[in-house]
């Protein structure tokens, strides 16, 4: 079993590797970083699979997808026949995908929410797919790792607040799944604009310049498509994380 893991040094013409072999290539993706062109964003200019490839001197093939304000391990193949492979591995849930969020409230120590998601198109890897489909089967588990309470009034109705860290670890892939399902329970990732709570967001902005989503793939455990070993990889952490896991007093819990 092979543990990798990086951090983010990234300038703008680098990106941080964290596992590469004749086969694959991880990269720890930085917070607000596309995975690819797309005609949504034409002022772009960094693209994670062009920056990969640039760095490894070969095409390189996305496999999974990481929603662009999250950070943390993403994988590519270096063939079309590995990434085929490791796509029907990700559809057949073959592949162990755990992240670290911090989220609004104090959650249980741990539990499950099996909450159908309707269907959210990609704008070009769906666009010609059926809008019609019915609500899809969604399913992730939670631990909660550490929480803290707060002497701030960010809520007009409590004098505190309060944030929990969590493991996620969804057993579905659905877009944007674990941001819609922290909203679904009423505990909205922190920095998450599109489905989190603004007054939360706006507190950890002033209080500790954290102007990210707090959502961060740390590892990713699969068997290796050609020689069949096991591999985990694992992507550390960037300043603004780093901050708020220090603030709290929080490292430690966030460790795998």
């Amino acid at each position: 079993m092979d543990i990798e893991s990086g951090t983010d040094n990234q300038t703008d013409n680098q990106i941080d590797i964290i596992y590469e072999d004749e086969d694959l290539v991880a990269i720890n993706k930085e917070a607000g970083l596309l995975v690819h062109r797309s005609w949504l964003d034409k002022g772009e200019t960094r693209f994670a699979m062009q920056l990969t490839r640039d760095a490894v001197g070969c095409h390189v093939f996305p496999v999974h997808r990481l929603d662009r304000p999250t950070s943390g391990v993403l994988l590519f193949a270096k063939s079309s026949a590995v990434a085929r492979s490791l796509t029907e591995a990700f559809t057949e849930r073959k592949v162990a995908k755990q992240y670290l969020a911090v989220v609004r409230g104090f959650m249980s120590e741990e539990g499950t929410v099996d909450y159908a998601l309707s269907f959210k198109p990609d704008a070009i890897a769906d666009k010609f797919a059926n809008l019609d489909k019915p609500a899809q089967e969604a399913v992730t588990h939670w631990q909660s790792l550490a929480q803290i309470e707060l002497p701030f009034a960010v809520s007009k109705k409590h004098n505190t607040s309060r944030y929990s860290l969590m493991r996620l670890i969804p057993e579905t892939g659905r877009k944007h799944q674990l941001r819609r399902h922290m909203r679904h329970l009423f505990h909205h990732i922190i920095g998450d604009t599109s489905y989190g709570d603004g007054r939360h967001n706006k507190f950890f902005r002033s209080q500790y310049g954290c102007t990210r989503m707090l959502l961060h793939a740390q590892t990713l455990a699969l068997t290796h498509p050609v020689t069949g070993e096991p591999l985990i990889l694992e992507a550390g952490f960037d300043d603004q994380w780093t901050r708020i896991l220090e603030e709290f007093s929080w490292m430690d819990a966030a460790k795998i």
